[in-house]
């Protein structure tokens, strides 16, 4: 990776952004010596410009960022460092220097969690309920969900709340067994979603197509 430490005098921007939440966490500068110590210990470090030191983020308060990836922009002069952060990010105490929250949403754990399962497809460990989902194939697959799908219906009818979200948990991980099986991915599935949320989405237009009724 080449990056530019000339343009700015020996230093260049680096972005720190959390690697789960994808927040911007703060800003600093890196010189040739602070990025090499960046690399070799994976805890961010700085050029201090004030104090014309080198300084790591955490050193005293413990509140690290542990380095994931970094990735130096188009003109080679400004670096983006994904990381974990140990704590809060900003010595005022909050999250990140701008004072957000640094909470991930939910959402995302979706991802996660499909990424787990195939992980479980590609390495089949012996004892896992997933690995024995995969040994059953495509066929069972598909009915434990229409069996989840099914319990979901039941609980939302005559249930209760919490049976509910537990019913629609099952369904829900049972869904990425079956998309995982087939080479598809919970993203798929969302940007369809988003495609029919665009006011010029023709319903009747797309069933056509896959129905191979247009000219």
């Amino acid at each position: 990776m080449t990056i530019d430490f000339k343009k700015m005098g020996g230093l260049v921007p680096a972005i720190i952004q959390d690697a789960v939440t994808r927040k911007v966490l703060m800003l600093g500068f890196m010189n040739e010596e602070a990025y090499q110590r960046t690399v070799e210990t994976r805890h961010v470090t700085f050029w201090s410009r004030t104090r014309q030191t080198l300084w790591t983020k955490g050193e005293t308060s413990g509140n690290y960022l542990n380095v994931v990836s970094i990735k130096v922009d188009c003109d080679h002069d400004t670096l983006l460092v994904e990381a974990n952060p140990d704590g809060p990010t900003c010595h005022t105490g909050t999250d990140t220097c701008w004072g957000e929250d640094n909470t991930s949403s939910p959402l995302l754990f979706l991802t996660e969690l499909q990424d787990f399962i195939n992980l479980r497809k590609q390495q089949m460990p012996e004892g896992s309920y997933t690995t024995s989902l995969f040994s059953k194939g495509i066929n069972k697959i598909a009915q434990k969900v229409g069996e989840e799908a099914l319990e979901t219906v039941i609980e939302a009818t005559n249930g209760t709340a919490d049976h509910l979200v537990y019913e629609a948990s099952d369904l829900l991980y049972h869904l990425l067994v079956m998309l995982t099986e087939k080479g598809l991915r919970i993203e798929d599935v969302v940007a369809e979603l988003q495609k029919r949320h665009d006011p010029n989405w023709d319903k009747h237009r797309r069933e056509a197509k896959a129905a191979g009724t247009m000219k």
